[in-house]
């Protein structure tokens, strides 16, 4: 039987809040009124109450199951055939069921009809629900994403017949005819180095395209469809690169020619399957043109990105709600945790990294949706990508150890949700492109796209239509948005590589203050201007570690935890 929270002080147990709804837990909900025309959130509302109930108890059982019972590869029959198939447990296809049936989460950015919504959902509507989703169960949410990436990249490049052919199998809801997404790119000697890639594509006489050559890091590796980078021509470099759609059967309906050849054992995301290719003359059509693959992918490893954005958001909301719960109903020392200072010192820290992914989430989406209408808007969204990429994976770490700690020696164990959530939180820092090379990226969008004037404007905008800092912080505020785009614009003039990183984690800090100050204006939020005011003086402004102890924030604190 549950307990009721409220009792737990009296009755001296371990706070546990297992079965809450984690949308109605979540204070800042009303967030979606920003990013969201009214009449979608209104018809969306109940869907996210019914997930956030789900993603709180089922969802989350489902999740630890499946966890502790990791895929494996049957490769022969007993009596000898060939099978090459993935054997899932029943929590996982279970869950599978949930995200790509019942929700549709890779299918609401392409048709109209899902959630009984008519036209196709923009991507902040996308996002809120994986937001939710991925509360519960991190490892799924990676094939969910690359299939709506590869639903996304095939319709931008894809050949017309292809894409009519293709695209239904993809984005279908009936999760028998489903055929899921992939993305084969990595190769032992080409990890993010992919002009390395020496999987070779050849052209029959009769036009067709086969690969040959192996693949080291396959997740979803026996999906319907995946995405494959092989040099097609012969030139060194990423010119010689092209873009495959690989089928997992043939039109004829026999197996294609390539091999499971082994899953991982990996750290986290333990519940789906990762594997290596061995692809042997595989049958695939050609997307886009020849030897502009790695350009046409990179569409897809964007789309990709951002998702990874949002998943390390998710899970530190989930690490924030989690602790917020532990230290509002646990008690010692005859004081509820979240009443001692150093406590609330530690959430306020967890809240500030956590609103902070959440909001350039939202806000890269929005970027997303203007660029796929308007060619104006792609340099923001071409380096609000890699930012949100960079550290919001990042602090996810970080952020999700605090919860393990706040919960105390339960945090350390199988049993809870908190070990999980750790694992997982490592993965967004490595996959789509390690910090060191995201951080890079943020230079090359500066100097290939433009696209830091695209960025102050979009900050002015925030500001301009945003609350205003307090007066005794506008002077400092304005010193350090100025003092970012000169580092970002002398690091990319002059090539300065070593500071990727500064400017990243600069740049981010910039954007998500003024966003928070446009959210707190825009859903009548003060306590978003609160946090912006604590990631202008905890992550912008330099701080003296031996003078400077910082301070607790009750009053946040206090907010945060009202809805717990």
């Amino acid at each position: 039987m549950k307990i009721n929270p409220l009792e737990v002080s009296s009755l001296n147990l371990v706070p546990d809040a297992h079965g809450i709804n984690l949308f109605d837990a979540d204070v800042s909900r009303g967030l979606l009124a920003c990013y969201l025309p009214p009449d979608l959130l209104a018809h969306l509302q109940p869907h996210l109450k019914r997930l956030g109930g789900l993603a709180g108890a089922l969802l989350d059982d489902l999740a630890s199951t499946a966890d502790k019972n990791p895929p494996t590869l049957s490769v022969r029959s007993r009596s000898g055939i060939d099978m090459n198939r993935i054997e899932k447990h029943p929590a996982y296809v279970e869950l599978e069921r949930y995200a790509y049936s019942e929700f549709g989460l890779a299918a609401m950015s392409h048709r109209g009809g899902v959630l009984g919504w008519p036209t196709p959902m923009p991507p902040a509507a996308k996002y809120a629900l994986t937001y939710l989703f991925v509360q519960a169960e991190f490892g799924l949410c990676c094939p969910v994403s690359m299939t709506d990436s590869l639903a996304r990249t095939l319709r931008k490049f894809g050949d017309p017949a292809l894409v009519e052919r293709v695209l239904p199998m993809v984005t279908t809801q009936d999760f028998d005819a489903l055929h899921q997404g992939a993305m084969f790119m990595t190769e032992q000697g080409a990890g993010s180095d992919v002009s390395a890639t020496t999987t070779i594509a050849e052209q029959s006489a009769d036009g067709s395209w086969s690969l040959t050559g192996e693949k080291w890091f396959c997740s979803n590796p026996d999906a319907g469809f995946a995405m494959v980078l092989a040099r097609s021509e012969a030139v060194d470099g990423l010119k010689g690169i092209s873009l495959f759609l690989l089928p997992r059967t043939l039109p004829d309906g026999t197996p294609n020619n390539y091999r499971i050849l082994r899953l991982k054992d990996k750290l986290g995301t333990r519940s789906m399957a990762s594997g290596e290719i061995r692809m042997e003359g595989a049958f695939a059509w050609l997307v886009g043109q020849r030897g502009l693959g790695f350009k046409h992918m990179a569409d897809m490893i964007n789309n990709s990105r951002l998702s990874n954005g949002v998943r390390a958001a998710g899970l530190m909301r989930r690490s924030l709600t989690e602790a917020l719960f532990a230290s509002k109903y646990r008690r010692a020392f005859g004081k509820r945790l979240i009443d001692m200072p150093l406590m609330q010192r530690q959430l306020t820290k967890m809240a500030v990294w956590a609103e902070q992914a959440r909001t350039m989430a939202f806000q890269t989406a929005r970027a997303l949706e203007r660029a796929d209408s308007d060619p104006a808007g792609r340099p923001l969204v071409r380096v609000m990508t890699p930012l949100i990429k960079f550290r919001a994976c990042r602090d996810a770490r970080k952020v999700a150890g605090d919860a393990m700690e706040v919960r105390g020696g339960c945090g350390y164990i199988e049993e809870w949700s908190d070990p999980r959530v750790l694992r997982d939180a490592h993965l967004g820092s490595i996959w789509e492109g390690t910090s060191n090379i995201v951080a890079l990226d943020v230079l090359r969008a500066i100097q290939r796209e433009n696209a830091l004037p695209a960025l102050r404007e979009h900050v002015q905008w925030l500001l301009d239509h945003g609350e205003p800092a307090p007066a005794h912080l506008a002077a400092l505020q304005q010193e350090r948005i100025e003092s970012a785009f000169v580092v970002a614009a002398k690091a990319a003039e002059s090539h300065d590589a070593e500071r990727a990183r500064q400017v990243a984690t600069a740049l981010y800090n910039v954007v998500t203050m003024a966003a928070m100050r446009w959210e707190s204006r825009t859903a009548g939020m003060p306590m978003r201007a609160r946090l912006a005011d604590l990631v202008l003086m905890h992550r912008l402004v330099p701080r003296d570690p031996v003078t400077d102890a910082g301070s607790a924030d009750r009053e946040l604190c206090d907010w945060l935890a009202q809805a717990i």
